[in-house]
């Protein structure tokens, strides 16, 4: 498929850190890209540099083929922006916002009027259109932001936590909207939502410390740990020796302890029969096992120990 953003060798400075250095990847047209890590790997930096808002150091950014930095103004119309901190005019209402953002991409009133009318209804917002934006949630604030980001019909959407503060309704109407438009537009997001993560995503970016140290599809990803299941234990009383007993066994991986509950990951299932053979004298409670999911990724990749 076509690549809607390109980037090579990108680097991005902040006084003498540097929060990325040397990012050279692809994006396709029309996919889902979800990018996760930790609260200083850089994703919500890269999310401003793609949406114009920031410049890079070094390298090079294409969307859609034009340079990022040369074609600025041309870019601007085809990308919408979602950033991570509420930036809508508290004083305005949610209507006023938004038109406020298409009269800046030069849309008459009757396109933005049809555009709004339809977003609202999908993100349960036309209640609150009229409403100055201080009066209402921050969940209502987030969506409102969602609205203005498509008001010009953008071919590229970069949305920063789009369901931040959401309920679980809002949540729900948020991403039943964003996966209508996968294929249509490109959609780049970060989140810390990993179960939203694995619901919505054609693709997964794993960032640390300004680079990308996992790339590709959920079930790709955890091949290499395909043959664990992670497991959970509880009992009456889960004393310490109980405990250390049960971690002597080589074949009970990343072993935590959490209450009366011993969490691990095993490569066979017996294993979780094992453990429960080693606390024959204890009262087992209850017990669970399932598949590996991705934060037990993220965990593995990070852990000094790994599975």
């Amino acid at each position: 498929m076509e690549a809607s953003i390109t980037l090579k060798k990108v680097g991005k400075l902040s006084g003498d850190i540097t929060i990325f250095a040397g990012l050279t990847f692809g994006v396709e047209r029309g996919s889902m890209v979800a990018i996760v890590g930790g609260n200083e790997a850089g994703k919500s930096t890269l999310l401003k540099i793609l949406a114009g808002v920031e410049n890079p150091e070094f390298g090079s950014i294409f969307i859609n083929g034009l340079d990022i930095v040369k074609r600025r103004i041309e870019i601007r119309s085809q990308v919408g922006y979602v950033p991570n901190k509420i930036d809508l005019d508290p004083w305005l209402t949610l209507e006023q916002n938004i038109r406020f953002t298409g009269y800046l991409f030069g849309l008459n009133d009757e396109t933005i009027s049809n555009r709004l009318v339809s977003y609202a209804r999908d993100l349960g917002l036309v209640e609150f259109l009229h409403s100055p934006a201080h009066s209402v949630s921050s969940g209502t604030l987030k969506k409102t932001m969602v609205l203005r980001a498509l008001i010009h019909n953008p071919k590229i959407l970069l949305l920063d936590d789009p369901t931040a503060f959401m309920d679980a309704d809002s949540n729900s109407q948020t991403w039943n909207l964003l996966k209508s438009m996968k294929g249509a537009k490109t959609i780049i997001y970060c989140s810390q939502n990993l179960i939203e993560v694995e619901n919505a995503h054609d693709r997964i970016l794993v960032m640390q410390e300004g680079k990308i140290v996992l790339d590709g599809k959920l079930s790709r990803l955890l091949e290499s740990f395909h043959e664990y299941t992670q497991f959970q234990v509880e009992f009456e009383t889960l004393s310490s020796k109980l405990y250390k007993k049960i971690i002597l066994n080589p074949k009970v991986k990343n072993p935590s302890k959490s209450g009366k509950s011993i969490h691990f990951y095993g490569k066979e299932r017996k294993v979780l029969f094992e453990v429960i053979n080693t606390a024959a004298e204890a009262i087992l409670v209850d017990f669970g096992l399932k598949k590996l999911g991705l934060q037990d990724l993220l965990e593995a990749k990070f852990s000094s120990a790994g599975l």
